[in-house]
């Protein structure tokens, strides 16, 4: 335990989720390393003790946190990275990147797909920096950033190939307030990830468009057949959709009042315009990119998949809503 409790740690990224994990991992580390793109943040931040763009009612001890708008800083002094960075960033952050990643071990939090390359962030690290899948890990919940900084009971699951590495990476997020699991799952957990995005997405269109709790509990119970069918024909292995890090995750994204896609989704089905949305939202809705690079992995397979057509439709294609939500109902069970 001491050899691991040596590894030197760092968060890649400033936003809620990032600043959710970096509380997590200061109650087992004595010291973080904690890139943010932005100087200003880190200045404020050191100033204040908190992120004053997100979770800005949490308090640091900045003395145990070194910060750096330096990805190849923070890279060179780090062991683990966690990156929690929005899927549509994650290229843009890793231009800058003149170091090998291969030698670190990755942490992806990110709940996407990398946009244009269409793979899960964990087969990305793997193609485009040569990082093994034994290095390779990923987090996921139901949990949401905003009940981590309340310190309201919460649940991870960290998904890697290496079992040794998923139990140590879990006891950095173990504490009195979470409990963790571990998973080999790395794929599905990550596609799931990205697919209860979309489906909170339809959950808040139809909320927007005035659908009761009768339609939108059908449309739940259809969207994790769904995401079964989609995660067996991309990557079949033996799981099972009930647990928490697969349903739970689904209906705590689909139900909450803290998910930035179910507010996004509820903003649409209100009408407003895709772009009004975003910018009003000030926080990206991932569920937004997910639902395109999801579309288009599933021109391959093919599988049965109405409800994220139909958020595809909406967003995409700018078909009226209530036209598309109305057409949906006919073909749920």
């Amino acid at each position: 335990m001491e050899a691991e409790q040596r590894l030197r740690v760092a968060v890649i990224g400033g936003g809620s989720w990032a600043t959710a994990l970096a509380k997590l991992l200061l109650n087992t580390n004595s010291h973080l390393n904690w890139y943010m793109r932005r100087e200003d943040q880190i200045v404020d931040f050191e100033r204040s003790g908190r992120n004053p763009s997100y979770l800005s009612s949490v308090t640091f001890d900045t003395e145990r946190i070194h910060f750096t708008s330096k990805i190849n800083h923070v890279v060179q002094q780090s062991d683990i990275l966690f990156f929690a960075t929005p899927s549509p960033f994650l290229k843009s952050h890793l231009k800058k990147l003149r170091l090998r990643l291969d030698d670190k071990i990755i942490v992806s939090a990110i709940k996407g797909i990398v946009p244009d390359e269409n793979v899960v962030v964990s087969e990305y690290f793997h193609r485009y920096y040569n990082v093994p899948f034994e290095q390779l890990a990923v987090i996921s919940g139901p949990c949401h950033a905003e009940e981590v900084a309340l310190e309201r009971m919460s649940y991870l699951t960290v998904a890697c190939k290496n079992r040794d590495l998923a139990r140590t990476l879990s006891q950095m997020f173990t504490s009195a307030f979470v409990q963790t699991y571990t998973s080999e799952d790395l794929y599905g957990i990550e596609f799931s990830s990205v697919m209860k995005n979309i489906y909170a997405i339809a959950v808040g269109i139809c909320y927007g468009l005035k659908y009761g709790d009768n339609f939108q509990a059908v449309l739940v119970s259809n969207a994790i057949q769904e995401m079964n069918r989609f995660c067996n024909a991309v990557y079949p292995l033996h799981r099972n959709l009930q647990e928490s890090v697969y349903l739970g995750d689904l209906l705590v994204t689909a139900y909450s009042k803290f998910s930035r896609n179910r507010t996004f989704g509820t903003m649409i089905g209100k009408g407003y315009s895709v772009k009004t949305a975003q910018v009003e939202m000030e926080m990206i809705a991932e569920g937004y990119y997910g639902t395109k690079c999801i579309y288009e992995i599933n021109e391959h397979f093919q599988v049965k998949m109405p409800i994220m057509e139909a958020v595809y439709a909406i967003l995409y294609q700018r078909r009226s809503p209530a036209a598309v939500m109305r057409a949906l109902t006919s073909q749920l069970e």
